[in-house]
């Protein structure tokens, strides 16, 4: 099993909802996860940003629909952080916990 722990993703997304309201809206839908957002670049109608998200296992598909039901598209992933977990180790580790 592998989780994804860390991803940069360059979105260009409209200038509504501002930085802050897309954080915040995608902290709504992903919880447990937390996101750093910094503006590159604005146009007349969009904005160029960076997202990092960070959390112990990224729910990849909700973040990426998140951004979409916003007006945002993922340009590119531009950094990956992801580790191989034994399956055997996670459910010992979920029956533990």
């Amino acid at each position: 099993m592998v989780k994804v722990q860390r991803i940069m993703l360059d979105i260009l997304k409209p200038h509504s909802p501002n930085g802050l309201e897309f954080s915040i809206q995608l902290a709504e839908k992903c919880p447990g996860c937390r996101f750093n957002l910094k503006v590159l670049e604005v146009d007349e109608k969009t904005e160029t940003v960076i997202i990092i998200v960070e959390s112990e296992s990224i729910p990849f598909n909700d973040v990426s629909d998140a951004i979409t039901s916003m007006g945002g598209s993922i340009h590119s992933i531009d950094e990956v952080d992801v580790i191989g977990v034994d399956d055997s180790e996670s459910s010992s580790t979920q029956t533990n916990a």
